[in-house]
């Protein structure tokens, strides 16, 4: 896969959560392409020297912005993080701790000095659709390929070397004047059998969170999803023979089917929150939402993904709107969710509803502190 990192729910509850006065967070945009990273690492230097005069502004204690920005430096001449970038990366940094992390994606760099860490990206990256592979799948040859908003990846898959030889049936019981069954299921067994061989080799690849789509043959269709073991194997196909897609057109329709996929996912869920929110279930008023999560009451958190309010709550569930404040309400409403077992999921704003930067699903339904 493209290199990417993403933490579990404990560690971005730790991130969201941490409070240092010169806490710093780096957006940059990068290359999986080794040709490109000299340019790369010139703009993360950039980015560092504009977080270095943010700090200047601070009043910090002595060495506090020295440290901060040696710790920001130190991975430009790690060479085994450069040899495997992806398409952007995350830079997390206090006088007292570094974090850097690769995202699957392409970012406008950010710089944000504050007394927390900016990690919208983090959940953006957890929540990424336009990311799938795409098996393909003949008697010529078999090919397992990534596919995400940044290419094409291909990915060697581990079989034995006579993998091919399966699909030749000898069912002659040691008599050589017999030769094999004949018609539509004469070698079903050895299809079965190559598609299992198959079917192990992509489960230890594709990510069980991730969709796989098939562009198989006719004749191996059935087979390998009959042997198939990977959760998210998706009904929709890519039509036409496997050893006929040039890559560009491969890509094309594996953008299709998540396009289609991601846009009744979106109905659909559009539709169930109209529901709920006619019985008090469901609400997209972010005074409402932030009642609702300080009340555990969230099942599902939608966020928009490039949203960022300033602003605050308290244990309540009341929204306190201070000047100069840095804290980033949805972040806070997002921690509130994980902290108590619901579901965040950072979102383009056109799919929210009510052109709200949040929508909540509920367990329960809560009033707002003041009643409405």
């Amino acid at each position: 896969m493209l290199p990417h990192d993403i933490p579990d729910d404990a560690h971005l509850l730790e991130l969201i959560e941490a409070r240092h006065p010169a806490s710093v967070s780096l957006v940059v945009g990068s290359s999986p392409r080794p040709s490109d990273h000299e340019r790369v690492r010139i703009a993360v230097r950039d980015a560092i020297d504009r977080a270095a005069k943010r700090l200047d502004e601070l009043d910090l204690p002595h060495g506090v912005k020295h440290a901060t920005i040696e710790r920001l430096r130190r991975p430009l001449q790690d060479d085994d993080f450069w040899e495997h970038q992806s398409q952007a990366m995350l830079i997390l940094a206090t006088s007292e701790m570094d974090e850097w992390y690769r995202l699957p994606f392409e970012v406008e760099d950010e710089v944000t000095v504050a007394d927390r860490f900016d990690v919208r990206m983090l959940m953006r990256a957890r929540s990424d659709i336009w990311h799938a592979f795409v098996l393909l799948l003949s008697r010529g040859r078999v090919r397992l390929i990534e596919v995400t908003s940044a290419g094409l990846a291909e990915h060697p898959l581990e079989m034995p070397d006579d993998h091919q030889l399966m699909l030749q049936r000898a069912n002659n019981e040691g008599r050589m004047d017999r030769g094999p069954a004949q018609g539509a299921d004469g070698d079903r067994p050895e299809r079965e059998r190559f598609c299992k061989v198959v079917a192990e080799a992509v489960g230890a690849i594709v990510p069980r969170a991730v969709p796989l789509v098939l562009c198989a043959t006719d004749d191996l269709r059935q087979a390998y999803r009959a042997q198939n073991r990977h959760p998210l194997l998706l009904d929709d196909e890519i039509a036409g023979h496997p050893e006929a897609l040039a890559d560009r057109e491969l890509e094309e329709r594996v953008m299709e089917v998540l396009r289609a996929r991601n846009a009744q996912h979106v109905k659909d869920w559009k539709e169930r929150f109209g529901n709920l929110r006619q019985q008090g279930l469901a609400t997209s008023k972010v005074a409402h939402v932030a009642a609702a999560a300080a009340a555990a009451a969230i099942e599902e958190l939608r966020v928009d993904r490039k949203a960022s309010r300033s602003g605050d709550i308290d244990e309540w569930g009341r929204l306190l709107n201070r000047d100069g404040d840095r804290r980033f309400l949805l972040l806070d409403l997002a921690a509130d969710v994980m902290r108590t077992g619901g579901e965040v999921i950072a979102v383009p704003r056109e799919d929210l509803t009510d052109g709200s930067p949040v929508a909540a699903i509920l367990r329960f339904e809560v009033q707002t502190p003041n009643g409405g």
